[in-house]
């Protein structure tokens, strides 16, 4: 909280007091508020072994403190929720959803730019992002296809990248590491597809983003990514590589698959407005007061 005063914000009474603190992040401090809400993204710290075991027990032991003390709670999708209701134990009376929107970053992807023959996936290269299985399917593109992984390493991205290395197509793959805004916009711009079989998210939120730059999607049918792709995008279990090999091959062949999925996308985006969350937001604290 380095832009706020501390002191102030739990004075527990006068004039400029905070009536509602806002967790962000599934946390809340251990002062105590007037009211309290807390936001919860995802609970892949209880559902998957995908970070290390310390790591997973920080989290877990503060996500569990915010959904017991916070007087509300908003989850990112219904999937949170669920896994709020069933993993923490929470009172569905004491949830709402409120959905991230969309735009940014790929909002700024010229729309002129030249398609190129590039998977596109943007995201942490670890061990949840499922990019060994991702690597594996790719291989079956033809030769003049590349595999762009755009974002720095995380947890288990040694063997992912031990992984690339030995593939027979490692000239092929590209791994671009932290990448800035305007170099992520232009990577959207050029892919002609948006691959991110992800084993756990709690949204999604570069599937919405590659939707809006007009790229065909192929996600995972689990978790949160379902419920935003909705039907625009071809979705595959992200523990079958043949699935996802298939997939791959369709959008890299079918120009008419890709043109209705570009098009069902940038429809599905209409649906998520940071304004509608913001509204939402609103009412949620105006529901405490």
């Amino acid at each position: 909280m380095p832009n706020a005063r501390r002191r102030l914000l739990a004075e527990p009474v006068g004039p400029r007091s905070a009536t509602i603190f806002h967790g962000l992040n599934q946390r809340l401090p251990a002062m105590r508020f007037r009211r309290t809400v807390v936001t919860f993204h995802d609970l892949f710290v209880l559902s998957g072994e995908y970070s290390t075991p310390e790591f997973r027990a920080r989290l877990a032991a503060q996500a569990r403190d915010a959904a017991a003390r916070a007087d509300l709670i908003l989850a990112i999708s219904e999937f949170t929720k669920s896994q709020l209701i069933g993993l923490l134990k929470v009172e569905p009376r004491r949830v709402r959803v409120v959905y991230h929107g969309c735009g940014g970053v790929a909002s700024a992807a010229p729309r002129d730019c030249p398609r190129e023959p590039v998977v596109l996936h943007v995201g942490a290269i670890q061990q949840r992002k499922n990019i060994a299985r991702l690597v594996e399917a790719f291989e079956s593109l033809p030769s003049d296809w590349k595999l762009v992984l755009a974002g720095s390493q995380g947890y288990g991205a040694q063997a992912i990248l031990a992984r690339i290395r030995n593939s027979p197509a490692a000239d092929r793959i590209v791994l671009t590491g932290y990448v800035t805004a305007g170099q992520l916009a232009d990577w959207y711009a050029r892919a002609s597809i948006f691959a991110f079989p992800s084993l756990d998210e709690g949204f999604g939120m570069p599937v919405l983003e590659a939707m809006t730059a007009g790229l065909p999607v192929i996600t995972s049918n689990r978790s949160a990514l379902p419920e935003v792709a909705g039907d625009a995008a071809l979705l595959v279990d992200p523990e079958n590589t043949e699935a996802l090999r298939e997939a791959l091959a369709r959008l890299a062949t079918d120009e008419g698959l890709r043109a209705k999925l570009i098009c069902s996308g940038r429809a599905r985006t209409q649906l998520f407005s940071w304004e509608k969350a913001a509204l939402e937001t609103w009412e949620a604290y105006r529901s405490l007061l």
